[in-house]
């Protein structure tokens, strides 16, 4: 399971994959991210990869420039939980497509109308409201 929460609302989603993606407030490109959930409930980053480079997104010397997208693997450990700014600053939300599932924008599927400043995703068994 995947759980999505912010100050007002939390839910989880069914899953154990998912890729997170968004348009960078500054250059305007977009950049995704896959993680898994692994079997402690932590999250695992299995490949990211960003279409283009700018200020602040320059793709590692490791990464393969495929079909426009610059694709790399993070050197990061498995993670409780991510910590997602909601700025407004951006030309779109936070977007999280499930593996073999639906997409959505976490923002809007979370807290609807209201106005949240931040989001966390994470593992059902480390589900905390965001603050």
């Amino acid at each position: 399971m995947i759980c999505i929460a912010s100050a007002v609302a939390a839910l989880s989603l069914a899953g154990n994959a998912f890729t997170l993606s968004w348009i960078h407030s500054v250059e305007r490109i977009e950049w995704q991210e896959h993680w898994v959930v692994d079997v402690d409930a932590r999250l695992t980053i299995d490949w990211a990869r960003v279409k283009g480079s700018g200020a602040g997104m320059e793709p590692p010397p490791d990464a393969m420039l495929r079909n426009g997208w610059w694709i790399y693997r993070p050197q990061l450990p498995a993670q409780d939980s991510l910590l997602l700014a909601v700025s407004g600053a951006t030309v779109s939300g936070w977007q999280l497509c499930v593996d073999g599932g639906a997409c959505h924008d976490i923002e809007k599927l979370v807290a609807g109308e209201r106005a949240i400043d931040s989001l966390r995703l994470s593992g059902h068994n480390h589900c905390k409201p965001a603050r």
